[in-house]
């Protein structure tokens, strides 16, 4: 960190030691100072240490006290984005009670929590909430059905939110199509797939998206983007 985060903005990004949250990250640490979320303080750390302005924010999402500890000294907050997210996908017939609860709890109600938790501070700057959501936020397929039900559940959340804190906190829902990830790899193989990283977006042009919104005029919002592969 080499610049006090007064003399900055703050963002917070959530995932943001990996992918697309440390794509975001970097992108937002040009103008920002970025508080870097994950749950492990090693990794955290390492991407701290990577850009010009930034402080650790370590809680694992569904770590109910350790989010509050995380959250105790923000009292302004320019920008969240909520990057953190797993994907299991699997048939209905396969997936277990676990696996429903695990995406449900990580994709929407971990998002819920934090956004309800820093709201006071996002509202004290006009603050802008930034979901990553998914294609799957809007179609649903064979053997998606898990993934796309916490990302349409993601969707009503922020469209809700959206209303409810309209003239106060802009809310933004970004829909990128397969991008060129560790998650995607481990997709890709679990459905026996060839993986070509040429044929997915690179998590910088999602980073760009977020710049998009987090830069509109004030009297904007971008309230829904979808970016896809060519």
């Amino acid at each position: 960190m080499t610049t006090s985060p007064a003399d900055r903005p703050v963002a917070l990004v959530t995932g943001g030691t990996r992918g697309i949250g440390r794509a975001i990250c970097a992108e937002l640490a040009r103008t920002h100072h970025v508080l870097v979320g994950g749950r492990d303080e090693a990794d955290v750390r390492a991407a701290v240490e990577e850009l010009a302005s930034a402080s650790p924010f370590v809680a694992d999402v569904l770590d109910e006290d350790a989010v509050q500890r995380a959250c105790a000294d923000i009292d302004r907050l320019d920008v969240l984005v909520h990057s953190a997210g797993i994907a299991r996908r699997g048939r209905v017939e396969q997936l277990t009670r676990e696996d429903w609860m695990a995406q449900l709890e990580v994709n929407v109600v971990a998002v819920a929590d934090l956004t309800r938790r820093l709201l006071p501070a996002l509202r004290s700057a006009g603050g802008t909430v930034v979901a990553l959501n998914s294609g799957s936020g809007h179609s649903s397929h064979p053997g998606n059905g898990s993934y796309s039900a916490s990302k349409f559940a993601l969707r009503a959340l922020t469209d809700a939110l959206r209303e409810e804190e309209r003239g106060r906190v802009r809310v933004v829902s970004i829909h990128p199509g397969r991008v060129d990830t560790d998650m995607q790899v481990e997709l890709q193989r679990a459905q026996g797939r060839d993986y070509d990283a040429g044929e997915h977006l690179r998590p910088e042009s999602v980073a760009a998206t977020v710049r998009l919104a987090v830069d509109a005029s004030p009297e904007a919002m971008i309230e829904e983007l979808t970016v896809r592969p060519v």
